[in-house]
């Protein structure tokens, strides 16, 4: 299989700021993210052949696509410490976190291995490119792109995810097998996650190129078919209300730390002698209802600034440097005007309303108009350029610039 270590690679374009939502795409099978979300997200598998047509178009040619990431290149991201990785080996089944040395990672030609890398939009832009396409669901609920690369007969075994998934081919040929099945137990005895009992309904081999989309508890397994087999895999968070109450709660209660009304002591000259002293006071539970009234803490607008907060937090990895030779607040006007300012790739970005939030900071609080506007395109189109900007000296967009949160493009 030497032609995938001699093709070109495939260039990913940026998808436009502004989705064509009610058109047919090439990458659902000709129908449009409208329909797609409509019949299938959230609902049934989907297989798409030439989802990406750049791979079928290039091999009728005899020019056939590879990776835009060469296999060389990707295993060079297993040895740092910035990325995280994992290697499955099969037959018998293992299971080792990186970072990892060279001699530790097994050559292509080797089979039963996989080497799992994780958000990777962070670290390569084709990466970040391929997550572009998928903006027409909400950034709250998008994850990150995880690449897997493997020899041949590797894979992670039989599993189901608790989140939606799209699996892409991205260079040689991978067998997927699904089921719906209802029994998910898992098999103790094995260091994955890898079900006891699978019994596939379903099974294709995707070529490069080619997607699988997949809804949540749908068992499937994968293997490579070729050495260096690569599957880019877009994935969703799916938090537990459980969780995002918590979070939201815990913000609410920093919160309240600057409201001065409740610094005021309870008191209750109102209070009648009474027979039951181990009873919660009536007066007490009263007051306190009518100050939960008064904050709004009974309604859900009072608990979303804290849940947005925390989904736009970056990942506990992400690594953030400032510039090494920061533009005073004059050269980052004038570098606006002539560039383009952008998230760091590890940065996220999540609106609520007019207010948005950036690695868990609400950067339109006391701000300009100018700034929140500023903001606003950052959190909508992921740049900014060739904007008019006030109290720029002292504005959380220049902050978020020196702690390294905004990048300018090259």
């Amino acid at each position: 299989m030497t032609s995938f270590y001699l093709s070109k690679p495939y260039q990913p374009p940026q998808a436009p700021a502004k989705l064509p939502l009610g058109k047919p795409w090439a990458l659902f099978g000709g129908i449009s993210p409208d329909q797609f979300m409509t019949q299938y997200w959230h609902k049934k598998p989907l297989m798409i052949r030439g989802a990406i047509p750049a791979f079928p178009l290039s091999a009728q040619q005899g020019e056939p696509l590879d990776s835009p990431i060469p296999a060389n290149k990707l295993l060079e991201f297993a040895l740092n410490e910035e990325v995280e990785s994992r290697l499955v080996k099969a037959k018998p089944w293992s299971f080792d976190q990186g970072p990892f040395s060279k001699q530790s990672i097994p050559s292509l030609d080797k089979t039963n291995w996989t080497l799992l890398l994780q958000g990777m939009e962070a670290h390569h832009p084709a990466a970040a490119k391929i997550l572009s396409w998928f903006r027409f669901i909400p950034d709250a609920r998008l994850d990150d792109l995880m690449i897997s690369i493997a020899g041949i007969g590797g894979g992670v075994g039989p599993h189901f995810d608790s989140y939606d998934v799209f699996l892409i081919q991205m260079s040689g040929r991978r067998q997927w097998q699904i089921s719906e099945q209802k029994d998910l137990s898992l098999n103790p005895k094995l260091p994955l996650k890898i079900l006891q009992h699978f019994k596939p309904e379903k099974e294709w081999i995707l070529e490069p190129g080619d997607m699988l989309y997949l809804p949540p508890h749908v068992a499937h397994d994968g293997i490579a078919l070729d050495p260096g087999c690569q599957t880019w895999s877009v994935g969703f968070r799916s938090p537990s209300f459980k969780e995002l109450l918590q979070e939201g709660l815990w913000r609410l209660a920093e919160s309240l730390e600057d409201n001065p009304e409740l610094e005021q002591k309870f008191a209750d000259p109102k209070q009648k002698a009474t027979h039951s002293a181990e009873q919660l006071p009536e007066e007490l539970i009263q007051q306190l209802s009518s100050k939960l009234k008064a904050l709004k803490l009974d309604q859900i607008n009072s608990f979303l600034p804290g849940i947005t907060s925390y989904l736009s937090e970056p990942k506990p990895q992400a690594i953030f440097e400032p510039p090494k030779k920061p533009l005073n607040p004059k050269q980052f006007q004038q570098r606006i005007n002539s560039g383009k300012l952008s998230p760091h790739p590890q940065t996220r970005i999540l609106s609520l309303n007019s207010q948005v939030y950036c690695n868990g900071e609400d950067m339109t609080n006391k701000q300009s108009s100018s700034i929140t506007r500023a903001w606003q395109a950052l959190s909508g189109s992921k740049y900014l350029t060739k904007t008019k900007l006030q109290d720029l000296d002292k504005s959380s967009l220049y902050e978020a610039y020196l702690s390294g949160w905004l990048t300018f493009e090259d």
